[in-house]
C-alpha cells in the first residue's frame, strides 16, 4: 500500500505554491476573445438517429391518422402499483390505456404483466400503438450490484459497463423498454442523499462513467431485446441543492454550471443516450422542467440531442409550488414550450392540454414534434412490428440470476471496495485470527446489503450478508461468530443494548470485524442528514471495542462520505464496502480474507465533519491561501477548529501492495494550437502480492482569465503489476483538453503555464509535478 505520511504534502494548493519566487509568471492575458483558442462544442451525432426514410413516412401517416387526444396520450407517462400478491393498475389507469390516453407506464416489470398491459393497448385502441415500459433500473434489476456511487470507486470502465449491461440483459427480459438511468448529476455535499445514485464529485471521472453506462445500457443496436432505453438524469444541476437538501433551490453561476455539472450530461448525449430526464430543482430562478434555456437552447441546440425528455415525477406540477406557475394549466404549457416531451406520473397534458392548444398557448407543431420523438423511439426498439417481443416468459426464465450475472455483481463489488486505512497490515485476515468477532447492524442484515433504488431485487431473501460470506469462506478451524452489538436508528443514540454480549464476544475472540454505517434508506432520495457521523450507538460502541486492545477492522457501509474522524485516528484497518449487492457479503470475505487485493479509489471526498461540507479536491485556492500564512496565521482562508485538508482525497484507496512512482517526464516542455505533450512515469509494484494501481493524471492552469482549480483530473489507467513488475503510464494532452468557460463566456483554452502531476491520488505526491506551457 502507498502510505500516505511519506507522500502527502501540506495540501493541494501548497504544492502549487511551491517556489512560486522563482518561477517566470504565465502569459495568459487577462481576457481571452472567443476565437483564439476556441473549441467547438460538437452536436452528437448517434447511430441510432440515423436517418430511416421508412420509419419517416410510416410516422407521418400514423400522426396523421391520430387524433389530439391521441397525440396527448403518448406524452403521458404513469406509474403501475406493485402489491404483496403482485403487480396491480389501477381501474382508472387500465380504461385510459384501452382508450388510448396513456403511451407509457413505469415501474410494471415480469413478462406476464408488461404482455397483459400491452395487450389492453393493441388490442383496445384504434390504431394499436404500443406502450413504453419504464423503470428505475439504477445498479441492477434482479441481479444487484453495488450502488452506483460504489461502482464508481472501483475507477473500473469495464466493470461499470458490465453491471449496466447485465442490469439491461435482465430487466428486458422482465418486460423493459426504458431505464431511468444513469444519474449523471455531479455530487460535491455528502449531505445530499442522492450522492449514493451519482458517480461523484470530478467531472471527467463522471463523463467516462456516464459513457459507461450507456452503452451497457444501449449496446449497439436498440432493437435487440436486451437492451434498454437509457436516461440521462437530473437535467440539470440537481446535485448543487443547496445545503445538501433534496429538492431544494440551486443558485450557481452559468460558468459553473457549463465547466462542472453539464459535461457528464454531454458525454452521454455524445455517446448517444435515448431519452433525457428533468430534474426538481430550478436553474437561474426558472425550474428545470421549464427551461427553454436547458431543455431546447443546450439540449437540442448546442448539442443536437434527437431522443426525448421526460420530467421526473410530477415535477410539472410542482412549478406551481415553485411559484413560477400561477396553475396545472399554464405549468403544462411552459413545460411543453421549454422543450417537454413527456409528463411523468402528474397528467397535467392529459389533463390541460387540449385547452391549452384550444386557447393558443400551445401550438400543435410543438404536440406533434413530442408526439413524434417518442414514437420515433417505440419504432427503433421494434414496438411496431412486434409489441411483445420484450415480454417473453421463457427469456425472462432463462435470464433472471443467471450464474454469470451473480458472480459479476460479485467481482464489481470487489472491485468497487476500498482501502482507506491498513496499519500495522491488519488486513488481510488470513493466517492471524483463529476466531472472528463480527459485530455491528450491518453484519448480518440482508436488507442493507443492496442498498436504496435496487429496483426488483429480492431484499428480503437474496442477498449474502458479512457474515454469510465470511462463514462461508473462513479456513476449517476458524470460527466466526456474530453480535449485533449496536443500532444505526437515530433515536438509539445514548442506548447501550447489545453492548455486553458484543464486547464479552469480542474479548474471547482474536479480531473484531466492525459492520457499521447507515440504514439502506439512508441514502438515496429524500435522505439529507445534517451529520454525517455514524447513525445511531455505533460510535460508543466502536470506541468500547477498540478500548478491549484487540485489533479492530471497521467495514463501513454506506451510500455516502462518512466523518469518520475518530475511527481513522484510532482503529488500525477501515474498508469501505458501500452498499454492495447481492453477492456483497462474498465480495467483502474476498477482500478481507486476502482472495482479492482491494484497488477501489474515493470518487468523493470524504470531510472530517459536517461543517466542512460541501468539500471536493478542484476548488480553487483564495486570495489568501493558509500555506501563504504562518503557522496558526489568523486572516488567512482556515477554520479555527479544524484543518482544511479533509480526512480522505478524492482518489485517495489503498492496496496490501506497495506502489512506488517514478518522476514525470514531459516528450516537450510546451506545445501550440494543434499540438500536445505526453507525461510519463514508471510505477512499480514494490510488495509481495500482485495488485491493481489507478494511475491518476492531474493538471493545473496556473494563470486564467478567471480562476482556475488547484488540480483537474485529465486522465486515469487502472494497471495490474505482479510483485517487482514495473511499467510505465503515459497521457497525452492537447490544448482543447484544458478548454473551460472563459471570462467571456466562450469555450476554448488559453497560453500560458501549467502544472502536471501523475500520482495515486489528488492529494498524494510520489514525484515532485512537472511545468509545461502553452503558447499561442
Amino acid at each position: 500500500m502507498i502510505k500516505p505520511a511519506n507522500i502527502l504534502l501540506a495540501s493541494v494548493a501548497a504544492l502549487a505554491l511551491a517556489g512560486c519566487a522563482t518561477i517566470a509568471q504565465p502569459s495568459a492575458p487577462a481576457t481571452a476573445s472567443a476565437t483564439a483558442g476556441a473549441v467547438p462544442i460538437e452536436p452528437a451525432q448517434p447511430t441510432w438517429a440515423q436517418a430511416d426514410p421508412e420509419m419517416d413516412a410510416f410516422l407521418d401517416d400514423l400522426i396523421g391518422k391520430m387524433t389530439l387526444q391521441e397525440k396527448i396520450g403518448q406524452l403521458t407517462l404513469l406509474t403501475s402499483d406493485w402489491e404483496s400478491t403482485g403487480p396491480t393498475m389501477r381501474e382508472g389507469y387500465q380504461q385510459d390505456i384501452a382508450a388510448g390516453r396513456v403511451g407509457a407506464i413505469f415501474n410494471a416489470y415480469t413478462a406476464d404483466y408488461t404482455r397483459e398491459l400491452q395487450r389492453m393497448a393493441i388490442e383496445g385502441t384504434r390504431l394499436k400503438i404500443p406502450l413504453l415500459f419504464g423503470y428505475d433500473v439504477i445498479h441492477g434489476h434482479r441481479t444487484i450490484f453495488p450502488i452506483s456511487l460504489g461502482e464508481a470507486a472501483s475507477w473500473d470502465m469495464e466493470a461499470i459497463e458490465k453491471s449496466a449491461r447485465v442490469s439491461a440483459q435482465e430487466a428486458s427480459a422482465e418486460g423493459i423498454h426504458w431505464t431511468f438511468s444513469p444519474m449523471v448529476d455531479i455530487g460535491r455535499d455528502a449531505r445530499w442523499g442522492r450522492v449514493s445514485e451519482g458517480a461523484g464529485e470530478d467531472v471527467f471521472l463522471g463523463s467516462k462513467i456516464a459513457k459507461a453506462r450507456v452503452r451497457g445500457y444501449q449496446g449497439d443496436d436498440l432493437a435487440a431485446t436486451d437492451t434498454v432505453l437509457a436516461t440521462a438524469k437530473h437535467f440539470a444541476a440537481y446535485g448543487a441543492a443547496q445545503a445538501g437538501r433534496d429538492y431544494h433551490t440551486v443558485d450557481i453561476s452559468e460558468r459553473t454550471l457549463r465547466d462542472t455539472y453539464l459535461p457528464p450530461f454531454k458525454a452521454a448525449v455524445d455517446e448517444g443516450v435515448a431519452t433525457f430526464m428533468t430534474s426538481f430543482n430550478e436553474y437561474d430562478g426558472v425550474p428545470a422542467s421549464g427551461s427553454k434555456y436547458l431543455l431546447t437552447d443546450v439540449l437540442r441546440h448546442q448539442w443536437g440531442f434527437d431522443g426525448f425528455v421526460v420530467t421526473d415525477y410530477t415535477s410539472i406540477n410542482e412549478m406551481v409550488p415553485h411559484g413560477y406557475s400561477k396553475d396545472l394549466a399554464q405549468a403544462g404549457e411552459q413545460a411543453l414550450n421549454a422543450g417537454v416531451d413527456m409528463d411523468m406520473q402528474g397528467a397535467v397534458f392529459m389533463e390541460n392540454m387540449a385547452q391549452s392548444l384550444e386557447e393558443g398557448r400551445v401550438d400543435q407543431a410543438t404536440i406533434d414534434r413530442a408526439v413524434r420523438r417518442i414514437l420515433e423511439m417505440k419504432y427503433r426498439l421494434g414496438l411496431f412490428e412486434d409489441p411483445y417481443r420484450y415480454s417473453d416468459e421463457a427469456r425472462q426464465q432463462a435470464t433472471l440470476y443467471k450464474p454469470e450475472f451473480l458472480e459479476a455483481a460479485r467481482d464489481v463489488a470487489r472491485k468497487s471496495m476500498v482501502l482507506l486505512k491498513n496499519e500495522g497490515d491488519v488486513l488481510p485476515l488470513v493466517g492471524q485470527a483463529q476466531s472472528i468477532a463480527l459485530i455491528g447492524p450491518l453484519a448480518d442484515s440482508k436488507t442493507d446489503m443492496i442498498g436504496s433504488w435496487s429496483a426488483a431485487g429480492d431484499r428480503e431473501t437474496r442477498p449474502v450478508t458479512l457474515l454469510e460470506g465470511l462463514q462461508a469462506r473462513a479456513s476449517d478451524g476458524v470460527k466466526v461468530e456474530y453480535a449485533k452489538g449496536a443500532s444505526y436508528a437515530f433515536e438509539d443514540e445514548g442506548k447501550t443494548d447489545g453492548f455486553a454480549e458484543a464486547l464479552a464476544l469480542a474479548e474471547r475472540s482474536d479480531v473484531i470485524v466492525a459492520a457499521m454505517g447507515e440504514r439502506w434508506d439512508m441514502t438515496g432520495e429524500a435522505a439529507s442528514r445534517t451529520t454525517l457521523d455514524l447513525p445511531g450507538n455505533q460510535q460508543a460502541l466502536l470506541e468500547k471495542l477498540v478500548a478491549t486492545g484487540k485489533p479492530v477492522v471497521l467495514v463501513m457501509l454506506s451510500g455516502r462520505p462518512n466523518s469518520i474522524t475518530w475511527a481513522d485516528e484510532n482503529v488500525p484497518a477501515i474498508l469501505h464496502a458501500w452498499y454492495p449487492g447481492t453477492q456483497g457479503g462474498h465480495a467483502v470475505a474476498d477482500v478481507l480474507l486476502g482472495d482479492y487485493n482491494p484497488s477501489g479509489k474515493l470518487p468523493m471526498t470524504f470531510p472530517r465533519n459536517v461543517g466542512q461540507a460541501p468539500i471536493h479536491y478542484d476548488m480553487k485556492n483564495t486570495g489568501r491561501p493558509i500555506e501563504l500564512g504562518e503557522p496558526g496565521a489568523k486572516y488567512v482562508s482556515r477554520y479555527l477548529n479544524t484543518p482544511n485538508d479533509p480526512l480522505y482525497r478524492f482518489g485517495h484507496g489503498l492496496s496490501y501492495t506497495d506502489f512506488a512512482y517514478s518522476p514525470v517526464t514531459l516528450s516537450a516542455p510546451s506545445m501550440g494550437a494543434g499540438g500536445s505533450i505526453t507525461a510519463s512515469a514508471t510505477v512499480t509494484n514494490t510488495g509481495d502480492r500482485a495488485g491493481e494501481e489507478v494511475v491518476q493524471f492531474y493538471v493545473r492552469d496556473l494563470v486564467g482569465s478567471v480562476t482556475r482549480p488547484v488540480q483537474e483530473l485529465k486522465g486515469f489507467e487502472k494497471v495490474m503489476l505482479q510483485p517487482g513488475e514495473a511499467r510505465t503510464i503515459s497521457f497525452t494532452i492537447e490544448p482543447k483538453d484544458l478548454a473551460f468557460t472563459r471570462q467571456d463566456m466562450s469555450h476554448g483554452w488559453e497560453p500560458g503555464e501549467f502544472r502536471l502531476w501523475i500520482a495515486p491520488s489528488s492529494g498524494a505526491e510520489a514525484s515532485t509535478p512537472v511545468t509545461f506551457t502553452i503558447t499561442e
